[in-house]
């Protein structure tokens, strides 16, 4: 079949190698000159399979209610005139409760662990480099409370097949020398060994350049006006400039801006953007940077060193669809890493992106068939989409394909 894919994201570009590999002709479009260059391109670098508990979660009500009105919180939710916004909102607080929170952990580990799976299987078949580590992840906890939480969540996360080892703040340090330094007083952590970091967008870029050697064709720099219909099908891609693109299926993969797609065909899915920061710090020589990829929940940072670059990235805001950057949010990202690591890098030259995640109200993504039997989605990964993007990518070819996939469709299912 000819399949357009819409987006050139990390999961846009993925659903395009495995399309191809299953023997069909891709066409990939999107509005940017290159591929991932928006929340691909300066994401946190990791394959955090580890990294499964959703933003809905028990905790999370009283936490919200905690952060609001700081500019620096973790997680900060705008208030805005808008009823999407409210009602994704309500569905949020549903998925709080323990029994969504644990039946979202499990459907998020299924995937995130199947596609580190074929992540590690599709590097050595392509030979693709993008400043990957397989050093494992730490996640590191300051708080006692929110250590014995951690240690609860590791048990939940080991029954479903994600080995989060619990370690000593010594433990932590063995693992990670350069967390001596810290002016913060660890209290502990755990450890998936099996995680990995790098690089997203060179990733990403690497594979549209294997995709397009094995004749998959990329339309850059072309903004969609929206998708036409006809029999209850989808019948082509027009363009702001009038063209109109066809294929036998279509895939939107645009990240947070999918809903505003679907829209104009009358579907709604629930999906808001999460804005997210970034931090890249430069190093040098003299450099006392980590070299295991962290994750400080408390603040819900990670850090993670690509090549010679540090990594710092995380928070969320919810504030539409707005990109700009927040100074207040972003000297609270370098100041939480200079507390970590003081001499981690050349402060004086970092740069600050801020991108927008797709969020669903469970983290849980959209993957699969609309009511339109020839439009697919791959969205709503929310801070996992390097993480899930392989397997994302291989489950929705099997779909198009019609093809029994490895994994439960079902818990993906856009309907």
């Amino acid at each position: 079949m000819r399949i357009i894919v819409l987006g050139a994201g990390v999961v846009g570009v993925t659903s395009a190698w495995y399309l191809a590999q299953a023997g069909h002709e891709v066409v990939v479009v999107d509005r940017q000159p290159t591929a991932a260059q928006e929340t691909s391109f300066a994401n946190g670098g990791q394959i955090s399979v580890s990294h499964a508990e959703p933003w809905a979660n028990p905790a999370a009500p009283l936490k919200v209610l905690e952060w609001l009105g700081r500019e620096d919180a973790p997680l900060l939710w705008r208030w805005r005139a808008d009823p999407r916004q409210w009602t994704w909102g309500l569905k949020f607080l549903r998925e709080c409760t323990p029994a969504r929170t644990r039946a979202n952990i499990a459907a998020i580990l299924r995937l995130a662990l199947y596609s580190r799976a074929s992540l590690q299987a599709l590097r050595p078949a392509t030979g693709i480099t993008y400043d990957h580590l397989e050093r494992g992840i730490l996640h590191l906890y300051f708080d006692e409370q929110e250590f014995a939480r951690a240690v609860r969540q590791a048990a939940l996360m080991s029954e479903y097949g994600c080995e989060r080892v619990v370690k000593s703040a010594a433990e932590c340090h063995f693992i990670e020398p350069a967390l001596t330094g810290s002016k913060l007083k660890l209290v502990g952590g755990t450890f998936t060994a099996g995680d990995e970091s790098g690089d997203a967008c060179k990733f990403t870029q690497g594979l549209a350049t294997l995709c397009a050697q094995r004749a998959v064709n990329f339309r850059y720099g072309v903004t969609i006006d929206g998708l036409l219909r006809e029999g209850g099908r989808i019948a082509g891609v027009r363009f702001q400039d009038g063209e109109v693109l066809t294929g036998d299926a279509y895939v939107a993969a645009l990240g947070s801006y999918t809903p505003l797609l679907l829209r104009s065909l009358g579907i709604g899915i629930s999906l808001v953007p999460g804005k997210g920061y970034s931090a890249t710090l430069p190093l040098n020589a003299n450099s006392m940077a980590p070299m295991v990829s962290l994750i400080d929940d408390q603040h819900k940072l990670v850090f993670s060193r690509l090549g010679d670059r540090l990594r710092i990235a995380g928070t969320a805001e919810f504030t539409g669809y707005d990109t700009s950057l927040n100074e207040v949010r972003c000297t609270a990202l370098l100041e939480r890493a200079l507390k970590l690591f003081p001499n981690a890098g050349e402060s004086a030259e970092v740069e600050f992106w801020a991108g927008l995640r797709p969020v669903t109200p469970g983290n849980v993504p959209l993957i699969g068939a609309t009511r339109y039997p020839n439009l697919y989605l791959n969205t709503g990964h929310g801070t996992l989409g390097w993480t899930m993007a392989c397997g994302s990518g291989r489950l929705l070819a099997d779909l198009v394909s019609g093809r029994t996939p490895e994994i439960n469709a079902k818990e993906y299912s856009p309907n």
